[in-house]
């Protein structure tokens, strides 16, 4: 029999400001429920979270959307995307990725983002002063991930404001409920950006760098394999979609957590060593991404629930993360939590493949505002982004001190 549909409205503005008791709600009735006005089952239990993210007959089946003409680059970028891809094809693509970023890439970016941090927030606390609160989303949570992407892949420095709007416009696609104008901004954006990067990537091919980039245009496997045109692009905007927003959006809910939270805000002051802990609990606290679908390609059993092939079934990672069956005490922030299963870069095959590069960042950001300032207050309310499935802020004012 099926379970009666989650007692969960995504577009609800209770549920996008605060979705966590309604997941303690939906998840004390099952663990795998149908959800009718989805047209999908939701997995909110993390052993049935990480089942449909591990199992192979559970896979990311792209189709385009319609009609062809309206969403030409949407489809392009998305059709060409290893985060849509499943084995063998997914197995090629990553594997030629992942031979580029094989070039030292991460490390070779590690000096310069933390000086990036380090002056980002002195900025922030110079305008501050201890008195006057900052917008500390646009004046750094936002800003140096765009310029660590930007300066991976080798974009000028006068092209990098061109990249946030259309990364958010492309993002704005993912939700629920979307209208039409939204779906129009979306493709202008895809347009622009699939067009950015094909002069780009010509750029290098006449005139190779030492960035990423130059490195996806010229790598080849042992086969002599290499990325095709759309691939290449399509590799470049997934970076700078997934990898900032994540960033930005882990940055602006830990901060706000460690807010809300001084005791632990102040633990973590008194011992920097709990940092690389601290990152891993806050993008457990308050995942930046809430929900990842899979479509079954054969009847498959998930948590007593048979997901029929065709059927649609949605990964609630924020829900996984706060499973008290797993995480002790899961509604408590914890910057010193060891024991620490969070799935919010994924799992199986479509584990984040920029996640060590999202550690570098956190751990700079995060790094920098405990060492250089000595006071972090909120200066006024955050404001929350209206979207539920990529969870972030609008806003973040904060009273900084320097230290």
């Amino acid at each position: 029999m099926t379970p009666a549909a989650a007692p969960l409205d995504l577009t609800d503005p209770a549920v996008i400001a605060d979705p966590y008791p309604a997941f303690a709600a939906a998840r004390a009735r099952a663990a795998v429920q149908w959800h009718e006005g989805l047209g999908m089952w939701l997995a909110l239990g993390h052993p049935e979270v990480n089942a449909v993210l591990r199992d192979r007959r559970l896979g990311r089946i792209w189709s385009d959307k319609a009609p062809a003409e309206r969403f030409e680059s949407f489809n392009l970028i998305h059709r060409n995307a290893i985060l849509e891809m499943e084995p063998p094809t997914h197995t090629r693509l990553r594997r030629l990725i992942s031979a580029a970023f094989a070039r030292g890439h991460v490390e070779r970016l590690r000096p310069w983002v933390q000086e990036l941090a380090d002056s980002l927030v002195d900025e922030l606390a110079e305008r501050s002063a201890g008195r006057t609160p900052v917008d500390v989303l646009s004046g750094m949570s936002e800003e140096l991930p765009v310029a660590v992407i930007a300066e991976l892949l080798g974009v000028p420095e006068a092209d990098r404001p061109l990249l946030r709007p259309w990364s958010n416009a492309i993002v704005k696609m993912y939700e629920y409920g979307r209208t039409t104008q939204i779906e129009d901004d979306a493709e202008r954006a895809a347009d622009a950006f699939v067009r950015y990067l094909r002069a780009l990537a010509a750029e290098r091919r006449q005139a190779p760098g030492e960035d990423l980039l130059t490195h996806l245009v010229t790598v080849r496997d042992a086969q002599g394999d290499r990325l095709t045109e759309d691939e290449l692009v399509t590799t470049c905007i997934l970076l700078l979609n997934a990898g900032h927003e994540a960033t930005v959006n882990v940055s602006g809910n830990g901060l706000l957590a460690l807010l809300e939270h001084p005791a632990e805000l102040e633990r973590l002051r008194a011992d920097p060593g709990l940092l690389p802990t601290a990152i891993e609990e806050l993008m457990r606290f308050d995942s930046p991404l809430q929900l990842f679908e899979r479509t079954a390609t054969e009847d498959v059993e998930v948590g007593g629930a048979t997901v029929a092939r065709g059927q649609k079934i949605a990964a609630l990672l924020g829900s996984a993360n706060r499973d008290p069956a797993v995480f002790a005490d899961a509604d408590t922030l914890d910057v010193g939590r060891a024991d620490n299963p969070h799935i919010s870069f994924g799992a199986g095959v479509h584990f984040c493949i920029g996640a060590p590069l999202a550690r570098v960042e956190l751990q700079a950001s995060f790094g920098a505002l405990l060492r250089r300032t000595t006071r972090l207050e909120l200066g006024a309310p955050a404001r929350r982004r209206p979207e539920f499935v990529i969870r972030g802020l609008q806003e973040l004012p904060v009273v900084l001190t320097a230290s």
